[in-house]
C-alpha cells in the first residue's frame, strides 16, 4: 500500500478537447498516463489535484470517469479551475453510484487518513486578480483549507493537496499561506503550472513548507510516491 499523487490529467474522452493538440509533452497523453499509472496497486491511493476532465457537465465528464476508475488504486480528487462539471458533493456521488464508480473520492471540505497521515486539501485560488470577487474567492477557499484540516485535528501529520500554487515567481496568496502557518503545515503539492511555467514554480523549502510541482505534464504523466 503505497500514496501517490498528480495533478492535471486535462481528459477529453467525453468531449472534443484532447490536449495532444498542443503537441511535445502532450502528445499520446492517455496512453502517458495508462503507461503511469501501472506502477500502483490495488490498495494504493492516488490524490489528483484538480483539473481532471474537459467536460461540461457530470454526463459529458463520464467517460473520463470510467477511464480513470479504470486505472489501478483509489483515488481522492479534488476540484481544479477547468473541472466545470463539479457539483455538490452529494450530487457527484449519486452520480457516480449509479454508474458503478466505486473507487474514486472526493476531497472537499474534508479529509482522508492514510496510515497516521491526514489527507487534506482544496482548490485554492488565483495569485495575481485583484478584484473583489477574487477576495471573496480566496477568503473562501482559504476557509475550505482549515475546515479540511479542523477536521483531521486529531492526526498529527497532515499533507496539503491544492490544484493552485500558493506561491509562484514573486506572487503569494497570503490567505492560503496563513492557514498552512497555522496548522504547522510541512508539505504541500500542487498542479496547475504548465509548460513554460514550470521554471517558475516553487519548488522545496520555504518558510518551513516543502512544495512540489505535480502537475501531469511535469511529472511525466506518472503519479509521483509520496509515502509507502
Amino acid at each position: 500500500m503505497a500514496l501517490y499523487v498528480i495533478g492535471d490529467l486535462h481528459l477529453s474522452l467525453g468531449s472534443d478537447k484532447p490536449m495532444d493538440v498542443f503537441g511535445g509533452l502532450w502528445s499520446n497523453y492517455i496512453e502517458k498516463i495508462e503507461a503511469g499509472f501501472e506502477q500502483l496497486q490495488h490498495d494504493d491511493i492516488c490524490v489528483i489535484c484538480g483539473d481532471i476532465s474537459w467536460g461540461m457537465s457530470l454526463e459529458e465528464s463520464l467517460a473520463d470517469f470510467l477511464f480513470l476508475s479504470a486505472l489501478p488504486g483509489r483515488k481522492i480528487i479534488l476540484k481544479g479551475n477547468h473541472d466545470y462539471w463539479w457539483e455538490t458533493v452529494t450530487k457527484m456521488t449519486a452520480f457516480f453510484n449509479n454508474n458503478g464508480i466505486s473507487n474514486i473520492d472526493f476531497l472537499h471540505n474534508n479529509h482522508f487518513q492514510y496510515k497516521d497521515a491526514a489527507i487534506c486539501g482544496t482548490r485554492g485560488w488565483i495569485l495575481d486578480a485583484e478584484s473583489e470577487n477574487n477576495t471573496k474567492i480566496t477568503a473562501r477557499e482559504a476557509g475550505r483549507l482549515r475546515a479540511s484540516l479542523t477536521s483531521a485535528k486529531h492526526i498529527d501529520t497532515k499533507l496539503v493537496f491544492l490544484h493552485y500554487p500558493p506561491r509562484f515567481k514573486d506572487l503569494l496568496n497570503n490567505e492560503i499561506l496563513e492557514v498552512l502557518k497555522e496548522f504547522e503545515i510541512k508539505n504541500c503539492w500542487y498542479g496547475h503550472i504548465h509548460s513554460q511555467g514550470h521554471m517558475y514554480a516553487i519548488r522545496g523549502e520555504v518558510d518551513e513548507v516543502n512544495y512540489e510541482l505535480i502537475s501531469a505534464d511535469f511529472i511525466d504523466f506518472t503519479p509521483k510516491k509520496i509515502m509507502d
